[in-house]
């Protein structure tokens, strides 16, 4: 069933859970996490990137996402992400998306603030949810999204890039947002290197705004990260590069594997790999796995 985002990280609120996020450009991609997720009867985020927009255009996916959230057994957000284009965030919005995300971190602060409002006076009057950043998820360089303003490495001090508990909880209630995606030490794409989360900073920045915090970056970490993570305000976890390279892994194996090649071979096994990934990320985030909370 299509629900908003407003709604899904409301009762994640009240069970101390997150709900994952998985970007789908593809059709095998989306149908995979639909699959695992009325499998495991939790709640999902079919997400569709502003920079996906290139391997299916907005127009073609959006309404596959919305369709397959309609007649999905669990509730389903759909979800633009990384919206960096109003004209976009309002055509996700009249596609039928539930919830926007609309990314000005590459702005000045009160550029931010003044864009951020602005979605939200939209969407509020359609009843769609909005999530926002402040500060700036760097990125690795392979595999992840590119972020608006281009991309944002991990070279020279991330901390600059971390969001400020104090300057959240103004943005906060200057814009009125539904979820705010924060920096403390995740990276878009795949890690090169262990990464350094500043969990005091993330528990802060959730006591300030009373908020759901989101987690962009989100794939690659423990599952002892993702559990800290979570028990420190984390209501959404967006997840991606991880669950592309396994489909793009068991692709290669069969290729490697069997002399005869069709191409819609690969989209099966890629899109069984990449369900084994989402649905054990889906088992974490929601406790359906024996970690102590």
């Amino acid at each position: 069933m299509l629900v908003t985002l407003k709604e899904i990280l409301s009762k994640a609120e009240e069970g101390n859970y997150a709900v994952g996020a998985f970007n789908s450009p593809t059709l095998e991609s989306a149908r995979a996490a639909v699959e695992a997720a009325e499998e495991l009867q939790v709640p999902i985020i079919l997400s569709h990137a502003e920079v996906h927009f290139e391997i299916t255009p907005l127009e073609i996916m959006g309404p596959i996402l919305v369709e397959l959230a309609k007649n999905a057994s669990v509730p389903v957000a759909v979800h633009l992400d990384h919206g960096s284009d109003l004209e976009n965030v309002k055509r996700a919005i009249d596609i039928g998306f539930s919830s926007v995300m609309i990314d000005a971190s590459h702005m000045s602060y009160e550029d931010n603030v003044k864009t951020v409002a602005e979605v939200v006076a939209y969407a509020q009057k359609r009843q769609v949810s909005v999530e926002a950043e402040l500060g700036m998820i760097t990125s690795s360089g392979i595999g992840g999204e590119e972020t608006p303003g281009g991309e944002h490495h991990m070279d020279g001090d991330a901390a600059d890039f971390y969001t400020d508990p104090e300057v959240a909880k103004d943005f906060v209630e200057r814009t009125e947002i539904d979820a705010l995606a924060a920096s403390f030490g995740t990276v878009h794409g795949i890690y090169l290197k262990e990464p350094n989360l500043d969990f005091a900073r993330l528990k802060s920045i959730y006591e300030n705004i009373q908020k759901p915090v989101v987690m962009h970056g989100g794939s690659g970490l423990s599952e002892e990260e993702y559990v800290t993570a979570i028990n420190s305000g984390v209501r959404k976890i967006n997840y991606y590069s991880y669950s592309a390279k396994a489909g793009a892994e068991a692709v290669k194996e069969y290729i490697d594997s069997h002399p005869n090649h069709f191409y819609h071979d690969f989209a099966v096994v890629a899109k069984e790999a990449i369900k084994r990934d989402v649905k054990r990320a889906m088992e974490i985030f929601s406790y359906k796995h024996k970690a102590v909370r």
